[in-house]
């Protein structure tokens, strides 16, 4: 279906659903912070709700639905949604971003609810480094759940956050760990969203520089087709292997963004900069039917015009996009509640 489009014919059809905004790690570019403030565990979208929700969404076209957190396996019994939303026969693609930590223990319980895919986060290979990015001891975790997720998952992918002087030196490093596991790596631009106090336009890593270091090693990379709204950019290596750059920041890819993102307590988000949401808790809390949720939800996209990432782009003078005093006042700009 793709009848339902905004104001630039942008289809909706992917949704990232966050399931909670906590998160077992404390990553540079997310959460740098000492401190947060935290939805109210009242407010939280129960299981039930978040499929319902997530139905109204398949009926005005969408395909593909991403679990997000925070960190999703802090859900407790995250298969058991997994499970509700596997039944939806409208759904095509149902995947996870996670960081690892808990993976190990969950990957065939997530397999058999009807997970399709799952991507983790890896940002370096290193375990003092890891530590130094994200102010926790677990990298051992991580690891063992990439590689019980590649037993299990045919398809699996890896993020790594590319920050210059931090781990830009790991790229080749990172390719041959996901080659060895038949996974593919992708190399994000460290973006400037709410969460990044941190950021500067010194420690981006450019598409063009992160694609020279590979055929430096590697020889002449080849672009694989574009696949209709995707966020990367995919390479095959000489020897077959696959590569992804997602370049938010230098070259975003507004014009065909497809994705929005409801986050743990039902606020809809049309854009990774956006700065409101529609609430969608309290209609559904309230009773409406999902013909009249749906309604709402096509109204507000239809009135889409959002290009976050290009407006910050043509910024002259670019820096940090919120302070942290203004995301303690709203936790929902934050991108550990959002989903990313």
């Amino acid at each position: 279906m793709m009848s339902l489009v905004d104001l630039l014919g942008r289809p909706l059809r992917s949704l990232r659903v966050s399931v909670t905004d906590r998160c077992n790690l404390r990553c540079r570019y997310c959460m740098p912070e000492a401190e947060y403030a935290w939805l109210p565990r009242e407010d939280l979208l129960s299981f039930e709700e978040i499929r319902r929700l997530v139905g109204v969404f398949a009926s005005l076209g969408v395909d593909k639905v991403r679990l997000t957190g925070g960190e999703p396996l802090l859900r407790h019994d995250l298969a058991g949604l997994v499970r509700l939303l596997a039944r939806d026969a409208r759904l095509g693609d149902l995947a996870m971003t996670t960081n690892g930590v808990l993976l190990a223990g969950q990957v065939e319980a997530l397999r058999d609810a009807g997970l399709m895919r799952v991507t983790v986060s890896l940002d370096t290979l290193r375990a003092d480094r890891f530590t130094a990015l994200t102010r926790l001891t677990t990298h051992a975790r991580v690891l063992e759940g990439i590689d019980a997720a590649a037993r299990v998952f045919s398809t699996l992918k890896l993020d790594a956050v590319v920050m210059r002087g931090v781990n830009d030196d790991e790229i080749v490093p990172l390719v041959e760990f996901a080659r060895e596991r038949r996974a593919e790596v992708r190399f994000i631009e460290y973006m400037d969203v709410a969460g990044a106090t941190g950021w500067s336009p010194a420690l981006v890593v450019p598409r063009a520089e992160i694609l020279a270091r590979l055929e430096a090693r590697y020889g002449p990379l080849d672009p694989i087709g574009a696949t209709a709204w995707a966020p990367a950019d995919r390479y095959r290596l000489p020897d077959g292997a696959t590569v992804g750059v997602i370049a938010s920041t230098t070259a975003p890819f507004c014009s065909t963004c497809d994705r929005a993102r409801l986050t743990a307590d039902g606020m809809w988000l049309t854009c990774l900069y956006a700065t409101r949401g529609l609430d969608l808790r309290g209609p559904l809390r309230a009773g409406v039917a999902p013909a009249g949720l749906a309604s709402l939800v096509e109204a507000a996209w239809r009135a889409r015009s959002d290009r976050g990432a290009e407006l910050r782009a043509a910024e002259r003078e670019r820096g940090i996009y919120l302070p942290a005093e203004t995301l303690r006042r709203d936790v929902h700009l934050e991108m550990h509640t959002r989903g990313g």
